[in-house]
């Protein structure tokens, strides 16, 4: 256990300290040079310190706690930060103007020295610069805020996040006491106190606006990322396996080798946690004994997930009789996803009659440590896992083992000739990859940081490949984008086959060499298909939704 914590805490220090130099903090270092730095050369030394720690508290708690206390409270995802944009905004303009110093140090008059520009005031700025700093999300930074995310926090976790929290202050740190250093040996920083004073104002105020508006983007994503390298090599260092995550060596040697026959892959994990089944008459998890069972994680929405499962029903209807069982442990990706109904219409649509588990709280998915979809481990009758299978494809390999495991377990069976289901994997090396809609994850927006709100937008003159752009009026949330008015969205993509992940009621119109083709909507989100041909292409679609339809993501085949 000791031996643990050593290791997240020095993989904690290492990982804040590439954080720390890395491109996502520039945009903060003016202001942490000037007011954290410059000014603690007039209001006190220790200024610089207050800042700064004050930001990795802020930090550290909101990354830690914050899903999981906005989960538990009616408000915004993002009321976090917009908090502190508003707290950035209002001590940036107490800087500047003395009259509203005097009224935001009201509350604190009677604590001594309780001033806004004094070092109590410089952790009241690090709290608000903690609230709105959004680090890389390096190896270090996803665990952690994975184990927020899902409530799983332990001491490792908080051992992990302070390390991390100190790492990246002590690069911050180092900058804040240039700042001070400058301004003490500068004669015009002695000189022109009252300016420079002024000048931090400007800058807080500037990175409060530049944030709200994600100007700072452009910078973080234009300047190459140095320390791309550093969080490679510190990601080897396995810091999922050191919180005690991830999928055991037995289970990932075998997804290594999956093109292999039946593998050693240790026991089976537990299925368990399941909130509802589906298609089994009592409602509850049917016997599996002595069986050779199929567990295939998958969501619903999900296109590579709606390619595989013609696989795995063809293998559950021809083999079932024959000591076969799937089961469908259905985990969800979106929130939408979370719903019962939804999960049981699409199980219906997709025509799956083996058992569904539904792992809304992601006890299997954990206990097998899976960490994608569709994936599949295959257990025999002993219950030992003995192939596993990530992602797409090898579906003759997959049958293969079934068939020899059904007859380890029934030397004197005959069983029925093959499955022939068409294989639909793409099999181009170059596609455009899946493209998220929702604030959360639109990495691909062609407009920068996609943030959320309700705004008017328009497409802009060019449209880089691979990413997409917005038009008219949009309602924009964590996971998908509400159609408003004169809604379009605009795709530059390489690929054969175009969905749209889809939900509410109304038509879709979608543009594509001058064609134009329109689709009624309702219902739950499901996903439909724009494009469908037999050669890949790069081209540019144009789609409009109708007002209330909320779209989620593209995917591509």
């Amino acid at each position: 256990m000791e031996a643990v914590l050593i290791t997240l805490v020095l993989i904690g220090l290492v990982g804040g300290l590439i954080t720390g130099i890395s491109p996502c903090v520039l945009p903060v270092l003016p202001v942490i040079f000037l007011s954290g730095g410059a000014q603690g050369a007039r209001t006190g030394r220790g200024r610089p310190y207050f800042v700064v720690a004050g930001l990795a508290v802020s930090f550290s708690v909101f990354t830690l706690l914050g899903t999981l206390l906005l989960s538990a409270l009616p408000l915004p995802k993002d009321t976090i930060r917009w908090a502190g944009l508003v707290v950035l905004l209002l001590l940036g303009i107490a800087m500047m103007v003395p009259r509203v110093e005097a009224l935001l140090e009201r509350p604190f008059a009677r604590i001594p020295q309780g001033r806004v520009g004094s070092e109590h005031g410089g952790f009241v700025l690090g709290l608000a610069l903690g609230a709105v700093y959004v680090p890389c999300a390096g190896p270090v930074l996803a665990a952690i805020t994975v184990a927020g995310a899902t409530g799983t926090i332990g001491g490792e976790t908080v051992a992990l996040t302070v390390a991390f929290a100190v790492g990246t202050a002590i690069p911050l740190l180092v900058f804040a006491l240039a700042g001070r250093g400058v301004a003490e040996r500068v004669r015009a920083f002695r000189n022109q106190q009252r300016g420079v004073r002024i000048a931090a104002g400007a800058v807080v105020i500037g990175l409060a606006i530049a944030l709200t508006f994600n100007v700072t983007d452009v910078l973080q994503r234009d300047i190459p990322d140095y320390t791309a390298g550093l969080n490679a090599a510190l990601n080897k260092a396995g810091t999922t396996k050191a919180l005690g995550g991830g999928q055991s060596a037995a289970l990932a040697q075998c997804a290594e080798n999956a093109d292999t026959g039946p593998q050693d892959c240790g026991p089976a994990p537990a299925i368990s946690g399941i909130q509802k089944w589906l298609n089994t008459p009592d409602g509850s998890a049917a016997s599996l004994k002595g069986k050779v069972v199929l567990v295939d994680f998958w969501a619903y929405s999900c296109i590579n997930c709606q390619r595989a499962i013609p696989h795995v029903q063809a293998w559950y209807s021809t083999y079932k009789n024959s000591g076969f069982e799937v089961i469908g442990v259905h985990t969800p990706e979106y929130a939408f996803e979370h719903v019962p109904g939804n999960v049981a219409a699409g199980t219906k649509r997709l025509g799956i009659t083996y058992p569904v588990a539904l792992d809304n709280k992601y006890t299997t998915w954990n206990n097998f440590g899976n960490q994608s979809w569709p994936a599949d481990y295959l257990i025999d009758a002993i219950g030992q896992v003995r192939h596993v299978g990530i992602g797409e494809g090898e579906y003759d390999t997959t049958e293969s083992v079934i068939r020899q495991l059904l007859l380890a377990a029934h030397p004197a069976a005959t069983l029925p000739q093959p499955t022939r289901v068409a294989d639909t994997t793409p099999t181009s090396a170059m596609q455009t990859p899946e493209t998220y809609l929702g604030a959360a994850r639109a990495n691909t927006y062609a407009g920068g940081r996609l943030t959320s709100g309700s705004r008017t937008f328009s497409y802009p003159d060019a449209l880089p490949d691979d990413q997409f752009a917005l038009a008219g009026t949009w309602s924009v949330a964590d996971e998908a984008i509400t159609a408003k008015k004169e809604s379009g969205i605009e795709l530059n993509y390489l690929a054969d086959d175009i969905y749209l992940d889809v939900g509410g009621t109304g038509t879709i119109t979608a543009t594509l060499n001058g064609k134009t083709t329109s689709y009624k909507v309702s219902g739950a989100p499901n996903i439909y298909t724009l494009l469908h041909r037999k050669n890949q292409q790069r081209g540019k679609l144009t789609v409009t939704l109708s007002p209330g339809l909320q779209a989620y993501s593209f995917t591509f085949g």
